[in-house]
């Protein structure tokens, strides 16, 4: 009879060598089962120059396994080669793929090889901490936008001076707190202290909203969060001219503004490097704003010194092209075509300019080369760019290529909702945002809500079956191994409610339900349960601004509150601490294979290991104390072993203190307390080096 629990495969190094084939080179296969339970496994591949079944011979055997390899050569080929176990023995056969033991093989379940894919090393698993720049410090008053400073989609700018006042739902697009990169730069020190590996910029281009999702000139940073030097500049002499929009012309129009915003920006990355920590970019390329110098809808360029005439004042003007204007000759009012038909976002047309599509390319490029040297773009929904999905794989592939030359270990990832497949497969995105096999079945499972906190499924909570249905589906869909492993794991974002404030159950938005009710009834231990799943799973665990910290918030704007600098919760802080540090200090954590464990009815329970070592964790959803009965076996680690308890959280907080089980048989008994997490750790380094003292002190005696 064949186990089932001890068969295992994956493209981790232990099971796939090299996990990332180059075309034309050998590559090793091994696949793992229980002692004497095969009597064949064989390797069976399709790629696009052949199709064949390779008989494969066991290598070693090792604690009750054997392990069996296969060789072969990489197709010289870029295409996918995709793979599958079958599994014999007297009489019976499996089959074996992502999902792990079955009787069939769905094409969208098969392992998944692509030669000549690379995602850069140091993101694998990297810590990564997204900031929101209006809402993280204020480290430059001098910077700040001011109240009636000028107009922006139907009301003037505000300045907020009460730092920790609530986003106004009516007014957030023109509200600014003050946050700079200079505030960034007096906290990289705090990041570092935290564990941060990666800094992720929500927009930092010129910008006349607090989001900067609406990009105005993509050639230089916003002298708001940069640095202003002077606030001499171009009066305004046409009919949209107005005292109140001067300043705000001045200051962003300003040459010596923006090289010295464009010089902080430069400071902040080298600063950040020296810390060991990256930085990447949020590329907003499918659509500008109104106020862009391309457009120039707002007449801000018009008479500017150095800039040629937008596409909106002039019909002459070099841009026409860059966007798609309908309804007869010049002037043309509103007639262009905007993002999602919003007409403060002019949707940019690629396909009507080879010249504006070489730019971007070129912004690309700029951004991640000397002597800014940023690590990688975030791309705001990719997938809308162009007007075409041909067109937009075009453009995709020549941005990567572009990327990738200026900067070998450049990362790019992409916004993006459903399946990515088909960007995924090689040669344009590196991975995505992870919503779909990380924060949406995970909050789902943790909480019942809905990501935006519009709605609420009681029934899907400690669902455990449809969590690993949700989560190992969706990655089979979208993710190769490279692009697994760096995958963005957040719980929160700008675009989505805080998870703490979705333990609350509460249903709604600020503008409905008031800001209080985020935080009224929230549940830390849920949060900690989360942030445990975050930073054992994999990908890079990516925190959002202030998750930290305790901030909670229903979605956009509410979610974009200011972080609480001086009134954090601290045992929050730490405990986000431990379990990075457990992370980075875990080498199975960041680069390691998964498998489910099975704890029962409510609990999840996964192990991440290698041939070292092994992580497992558990997570009690229910609210009372459980006993449950953990079989081990699918880690790969000898029946009699030691575990060493390293994390342990639960309703009244958290404790790190080292405490062992043993495990018998095989098999791990405890009992987890209600909302609690468990991590427990085995190293066979450590058990080879208690065996040999245990030996040593007994011939002593």
């Amino acid at each position: 009879m064949i186990r089932r629990d001890r068969l295992f495969h994956d493209l981790t190094l232990d099971y796939h060598q090299p996990p990332q084939p180059k075309p034309g080179k050998q590559v090793f296969v091994y696949f793992r089962c229980g002692q004497g339970d095969a009597g064949r496994i064989t390797l069976i591949y399709d790629s696009e120059v052949a199709s064949d079944e390779v008989e494969m011979k066991i290598h070693h055997s090792e604690d009750g396994f054997d392990y069996y390899l296969a060789k072969g050569i990489v197709p010289k080929t870029s295409g996918i080669v995709q793979y599958y176990f079958r599994i014999e023995s007297e009489g019976e056969t499996l089959y074996y793929d992502q999902r792990g033991a079955g009787e069939t093989v769905p094409d969208k379940f098969k392992f998944r090889m692509i030669p000549n894919f690379y995602t850069p090393d140091w993101a694998k698993g990297a810590v990564m901490y997204q900031i929101f720049v209006d809402r993280f410090r204020n480290g430059d008053p001098d910077n700040d936008v001011l109240t009636d400073e000028y107009n922006y989609v139907g009301g003037k700018s505000i300045q907020v001076t009460n730092w920790n006042q609530y986003p106004d739902p009516n007014a957030d697009i023109r509200e600014f707190y003050g946050g700079d990169l200079q505030g960034v730069l007096d906290k990289l020190d705090y990041l570092k202290d935290l564990g941060i590996e990666v800094i992720y910029f929500n927009p930092l281009f010129v910008s006349p909203s607090s989001h900067k999702y609406d990009t105005q000139d993509y050639d230089h940073i916003d002298p708001h969060f940069g640095k202003i030097v002077s606030d001499k500049g171009n009066l305004l002499t046409n009919s949209y001219s107005n005292k109140d929009a001067t300043r705000y012309i001045d200051r962003v129009t300003n040459k010596k503004n923006l090289e010295a915003s464009d010089e902080l920006f430069a400071k902040v990355v080298a600063e950040a490097h020296k810390r060991g920590i990256r930085v990447i970019l949020d590329g907003v390329f499918n659509h500008c704003g109104s106020f862009n110098k391309w457009m120039d809808k707002e007449c801000i360029y018009e008479n500017a010194k150095g800039y040629e005439k937008g596409a909106y004042v002039s019909k002459d003007s070099p841009y026409h092209d860059y966007f798609g204007f309908s309804g007869g000759n010049w002037p043309y009012n509103n007639n262009y075509e905007g993002w999602w038909g919003y007409d403060t976002l002019p949707k940019l047309n690629y396909e009507g300019s080879k010249k504006l599509e070489d730019y971007i390319i070129e912004i690309g490029k700029k951004w991640v080369s000397a002597p800014y040297f940023a690590d990688g773009w975030r791309l705001d929904v990719a997938a809308d760019l162009g007007h075409s999905e041909d067109y937009n794989h075009s453009f995709w592939r020549r941005f990567r290529k572009a990327v990738k030359e200026a900067n070998p270990d450049a990362l790019i990832l992409a916004e993006h909702y459903g399946s990515a497949h088909n960007w995924l497969v090689g040669g344009e995105w590196d991975s995505v945002m992870n919503y779909d096999a990380f924060m949406e079945p995970l909050t789902y499972f943790l909480t019942g809500m809905e990501k935006h906190s519009d709605g609420y499924h009681g029934e899907f909570i400690g669902n455990v079956d449809r969590f690993w249905d949700c989560m190992l589906g969706a990655a089979a869909e979208n993710f190769s191994h490279p692009s697994l492993l760096v995958a963005m794991n957040e719980l929160s974002n700008h675009d989505h409610s805080r998870f703490l404030t979705r333990t609350n159950h509460v249903v709604g938005r600020c503008g409905t339900r008031g800001h209080k009710a985020a935080e009224e009834g929230v549940s830390k231990a849920i949060m900690r349960q989360a942030v445990v799943v975050q930073m054992t799973w994999p990908g890079a665990p990516t925190i959002y601004y202030g998750d930290e910290a305790g901030v909670c918030g229903f979605t956009d704007p509410d979610n974009r509150r200011t972080y609480p600098w001086g009134t954090e919760d601290q045992e929050m802080i730490r405990f986000h601490k431990e379990m990075i540090h457990l992370h980075k200090t875990s080498v199975e954590l960041k680069t390691g294979s998964l498998v489910r464990l099975d704890a029962g009815e409510g609990i999840l329970a996964y192990g991440r290991f290698n041939r070292i070592s092994a992580t497992i964790v558990v997570i009690n959803t229910k609210d009372y104390l459980t006993v449950s009965e953990i079989s081990l076996a699918p880690l790969g680690i000898p029946e009699e072993a030691r575990l060493v308890r390293v994390m342990e959280s639960g309703s009244k907080g958290f404790k790190t203190d080292a405490l062992t089980y043993s495990v018998k048989n095989g098999k791990l008994v405890r009992a987890y307390g209600a909302d609690s997490a468990v991590v427990l750790q085995y190293s066979r380094i450590t058990a080879v080096n208690e065996e040999s003292f245990w030996s040593t002190n007994f011939f002593r005696m």
